[in-house]
This record gives structure tokens, sequence and C-alpha cells, in this order.
């Protein structure tokens, strides 16, 4: 009897156990899925939700304040998900806020995480619709991946190809990096051309300086004097004895042309006939 009595009291201890076990365990998963405790609800509509769940977090700055609730299609290009959200929450997210689907981790569960909007918007009320932002797609990003990697692989190819030619080809650049003789002609020019430069420089300092318009200037008197000191030598040679009827000759012909233009222009004036004095090249000339 004893025996029956003893098995029968470690029966209802372990059946105790398990039933406080059991409410236990759901209250916490009740408290994680948001069954006890005040809720509200919120919406958000996706072109798709890329593997989202009934059951995966609803995150707020890292946060996670609900669940998703519900998954329905609408239409082939529109998806509307139910939130169940934390109502202690429901004061820091604004009209504006968005929703975005995302991963947990790399490999993780989707999660369904609402961004902040800004403070002076409105605060968001029970059932509203959030505006969303489309996540991104593993395919758009393996599209993206494929295509740098065959941009790589050309830009590779391209390398080698050029690599090879200037190991194997007469270009210059070749020829610079493997003909020596070609690269000391190419230093030989580029020193040619710095001594140039420095010569060049020197030149536009000199004249900076006023060295060369006062070696100019000194030219220019010695031009002067020379041409003075001629003009006198001729002067000195028209008083000459032996030049000096070269001169007196010389001015009696111009003397008589003189007379015979003059005796000609008053011929022309009785006739009436109007003429143009002749331009002389001397008085020119000595003006």
């Amino acid at each position: 009897m004893k025996n029956n009595t003893g098995y029968k009291w470690k029966l209802g201890m372990f059946v105790v156990i398990a039933l406080v076990a059991f409410a236990v365990t759901i209250y916490f998963v009740g408290k994680q899925k948001n069954i006890f405790g005040s809720t509200f609800l919120l919406k958000a509509q996706f072109k798709t939700v890329s593997g989202l769940k009934v059951g995966n977090n609803v995150r707020f700055s890292g946060i996670n304040i609900g669940t998703v609730d519900d998954i329905k299609l609408i239409t082939d290009t529109s998806v509307m998900v139910d939130l169940v959200i934390r109502k202690e929450i429901q004061q820091f997210i604004k009209k504006d806020a968005k929703a975005s689907i995302g991963s947990d981790g790399l490999m993780g569960d989707k999660v369904l995480t609402i961004s902040p909007g800004t403070s002076a918007a409105a605060v968001v009320k029970d059932d509203d619709m959030l505006a969303t932002k489309n996540p991104i797609e593993m395919e758009d990003v393996m599209g993206s991946v494929k295509t740098s990697v065959d941009n790589a692989g050309i830009i590779t190819a391209q390398l080698a190809q050029f690599s090879y030619k200037m190991n194997n080809s007469n270009g210059a650049l070749s020829k610079l990096i493997s003909d020596e003789g070609f690269s000391n002609s190419l230093k030989s020019t580029l020193t040619n051309l710095q001594t140039s430069t420095g010569q060049f420089a020197k030149f536009t300092t000199k004249i900076n300086d006023g060295k060369l318009g006062k070696a100019l200037d000194s030219t220019m008197l010695n031009v002067q004097n020379a041409t003075k000191g001629l003009n006198e030598n001729m002067e000195a040679a028209k008083n000459n004895i032996l030049l000096r009827g070269y001169f007196r000759k010389k001015k009696k012909a111009e003397a008589k042309k003189a007379a015979e233009l003059k005796k000609q222009e008053a011929i022309n004036k009785k006739k009436g006939i109007i003429t143009t004095p002749p331009v002389n090249t001397k008085d020119t000339i000595k003006q």
C-alpha cells in the first residue's frame, strides 16, 4: 500500500512540474509573439516579400517590437503584410516611417524592419498603412556580381594583351623599357631640353633685370652717332676742292629744272590748265 501511495505522489509531482513548465513556455512564447499584452496593428504593401513568413520578427531601431501576423496576396504584383506591434512602441513610430524586408544576418531568417520617421510627423494609428521600400532580391545581387566578374575578366584579358604587346612589339613604350639605346637617346633629349629651358630662363631673367635693354639702348646710340658722323662727312665733302665742282653742277641742274617747272606752270595757268605740283622726294625724306 505504501509503495502504491509513493508511486502516485511521484506521478502527481511530475504532472505538476510538466504543467508549470508548459505554462511558462506558453507565457514566454506568447510574450515573444505578442499574445499577451496590449498590441496594435500596422500594414505594409510590397511587390514581393522575398521569403518573409508569418511569425518573423518586426524590428525598429534594431529592437524586436512585434511579429508578422499575416501575409496576403492581393494581386499578381502586390502583397499585403499585417504586423502586430507592441502598444508601448506606437508613440515612436511616425506616419512617414518606412518598412523594408531584410535578413537576420547573411543567411538568417527574413526580418521586417521599420525605419524611424521624422520627429515632426504624427504618430501612427491602429491599422495604418506604412510606406515601403522594395527589398533587394538575391537574383539582382547575383546578376550584379556576375556583371562585375565579367567586366573583371575583360579587363584582365586586355591587361594581358597589353603586357604581351609591350614585351614583344617595337612600340615606343616597349623600346623605352627594353631598349637601352633608345632609353639613353630619350634621356639625352630630355637633358638637352632641360638645358635649353635653363638658358631661356637666364635670357628672360636678363630681360627682366634691364641688362639687355641697356645693351640695346647703347647700340642704338652708337648707330645714331655713326649717322651723325656720316652727315658731317657729306657736308665736308661738299666743301672739298675736288668735289666742289660736282656739287655745284648738281645744284645748277636742280635750279634749272625748278625754273623750267615754274615756266611750264605759268604757261599752263594762262591756258587754264590746273596742274598738281610734283612731290619733292628730297623734301619728303627731310620731313
